[in-house]
């Protein structure tokens, strides 16, 4: 597992819109925007059902996350962050207080997960490698 640089983790706390890029069945990409957040060095993402980006993990765990970084005024590129990752699915009870905790990432601090309280499923992403434009992304690559 590759530990998170600093920037990284402060990017992720933020609030980005991650797209989750998994493998359908017959070998077909299929792509998902989600909320994502920090468990320790792992990245976490809450569902409240059973949708096709968890079954695809299930099969192949093998998971891409990329967003944008953030504007940076006169940059050819605007940052971006690629992780490639290692995912599980878990079902949950904590699923739901993921998704109201990121809410207020999301959405702002008065807000709450507007779902009924349930159980869930929580998706941990392992980091095996971190692309991109940006200061978290290997040097060769800036």
């Amino acid at each position: 597992m590759t530990s998170l640089p600093r920037e990284l983790r402060q990017l992720i706390e933020s609030g980005p819109f991650a797209f989750v890029s998994t493998i359908n069945a017959d070998g077909s990409p299929q792509v998902s925007v989600v909320w994502i957040g920090l468990d320790g060095d792992e990245i976490v993402s809450g569902h409240m059902g059973h949708y096709v980006k968890l079954r695809n993990i299930e099969r192949d765990p093998r998971v891409v996350i990329s967003f944008l970084g953030g504007d940076v005024p006169g940059s050819f590129l605007e940052p971006y962050a690629v992780l490639h990752t290692r995912a599980t699915v878990e079902a949950s009870n904590d699923a739901w207080h993921l998704l109201n905790r990121l809410t207020k990432v999301y959405l702002g601090p008065d807000n709450d997960f507007p779902a009924p309280e349930g159980p869930g499923y929580i998706v941990h992403y392992r980091v095996e490698r971190v692309g991109g434009v940006g200061p978290w992304a290997p040097a060769a690559h800036r």
